[in-house]
């Protein structure tokens, strides 16, 4: 889980004077640093981004177990000791400087429907990035985001333990994206999206992206790794006026299990989950699919997501009649690589559909993006795609810094 329903009723002035403040605070703490250091974690272990990303922010394997592990490297002794304080408190590990980084998105598009011509969209999203280690066994990782101009709040926040009471799981409790596990739509390189994971079906408010829960991760014998994630149900949005963030008394639950091989990843999804209505109505609903990452070799991987999903009361009747609504789509995804993972060039396309008996719901798409390093840090992209259904062709020239 690295780097969603917005919080969108944060006020606009409280959100503004935020964001100034902790970027003040973390131009302070980034002044302690060299001048020429890049993002937090590799000020602090003195690596380059290309030993996690490839290019940033879509991850190597050893970014994904870096993470996985509470942001620690594999070999503990490796671990810098000029990071933290000695504080003769064997039971406190205290950070030197606290870790932040920035990621700054901006885009120049042209549109062929429901658009003014050229546009200038910069900065498009900001991001306040902080993570790292409480102690040997707690981590923790949040990011506070203004998109679009002014949409304002936390997405990822959460806290996780390893090993808890020396047991062979890994736990995280706060806010985190249930399709995680399967893809992570913060680390692709295109600016379209993984659209079956956002899809909402009737007035539901059920979807795979940002949720407030627990996620609980073990391996079996043999190699087959297992998430159990215990959610909400209905994002991340701000609590009522009981102080609840859970709209009703129900959670939902999701489950994927994967088996990694050679150069082939194989997972399968499943999730249940029920929801209340104004009016005391249910809907209850369910995924299920495979997912399978190919790498082909170190210049070309191959992604591939299918997901079905059923709802039997999404508009929340009183008395629920007729079939259940069918929603089915995903989507195909080859990254390639043209001077391997180091190299400066990328290049991803992207196919998504999805089929419902919800006609809001339906979506098709395809787009391509290439992108160009400027520096390991800074990257110079070109997408141009086509949703079918509705927005038609746009074209977009985008520059990503993150430090």
């Amino acid at each position: 889980m690295t780097d969603l329903i917005r919080m969108s009723s944060v006020r606009p002035d409280m959100s503004r004077r935020f964001v100034l403040a902790l970027a003040a605070a973390s131009m302070l703490a980034l002044s302690a640093v060299p001048s020429d250091a890049i993002p937090a974690f590799a000020r602090k272990y003195q690596y380059s981004c290309s030993t996690c990303h490839q290019p940033a922010p879509r991850l190597k394997p050893f970014g994904d177990d870096f993470a996985a592990r509470g942001f620690r490297l594999e070999d503990r002794s490796q671990e810098p000791p000029r990071a933290t304080y000695d504080v003769g408190d064997p039971t406190l590990k205290l950070m030197r400087e606290l870790p932040l980084a920035i990621r700054l998105d901006g885009y120049a598009t042209f549109g062929e429907k429901n658009s003014r011509g050229a546009d200038v969209q910069y900065p498009w999203v900001f991001k306040l990035l902080s993570g790292g280690q409480i102690n040997q066994k707690i981590s923790y990782y949040f990011y506070y985001i203004i998109e679009k101009g002014g949409e304002a709040g936390l997405e990822d926040a959460w806290v996780q333990i390893n090993n808890p009471f020396k047991l062979p799981i890994d736990v995280a409790v706060g806010q985190f994206q249930v399709c995680d596990p399967m893809f992570k739509r913060e680390l692709k390189l295109e600016r379209y999206d993984y659209q079956i994971f956002k899809t909402h079906v009737g007035t539901a408010g059920v979807d795979l992206t940002y949720d407030r829960g627990l996620i609980v991760s073990w391996d079996f014998p043999g190699g087959v790794e297992s998430v159990l994630q215990v959610v909400n149900g209905n994002g991340i949005g701000m609590a009522d006026d009981f102080g609840n963030f859970d709209r009703d008394n129900l959670k939902n639950f999701a489950y994927r299990l994967a088996k990694p091989l050679d150069k082939v990843r194989l997972g399968l999804f499943g999730y249940y989950g029920r929801e209340q209505g104004a009016g005391g109505a249910r809907n209850r609903t369910f995924y299920f699919g495979p997912d399978v990452v190919v790498d082909v070799n170190d210049r070309f991987q191959l992604n591939l997501e299918y997901l079905e999903r059923r709802d039997d009361n999404p508009t929340f009747l009183p008395s629920r009649r007729g079939a259940d609504w069918k929603t089915r789509g995903g989507f195909a995804e080859l990254v390639y690589m043209p001077l391997g993972a180091d190299g400066p060039w990328s290049v991803a396309g992207l196919y998504n559909k999805v089929a419902s008996d919800d006609p809001n719901a339906k979506y098709q798409s395809l787009s391509l993006n290439v992108g160009r390093l400027l520096a390991r840090n800074v990257r110079l992209t070109a997408d141009i795609g086509r949703e079918f259904e509705r927005e038609g062709t746009k074209f977009s020239l985008g520059l990503v810094t993150v430090f």
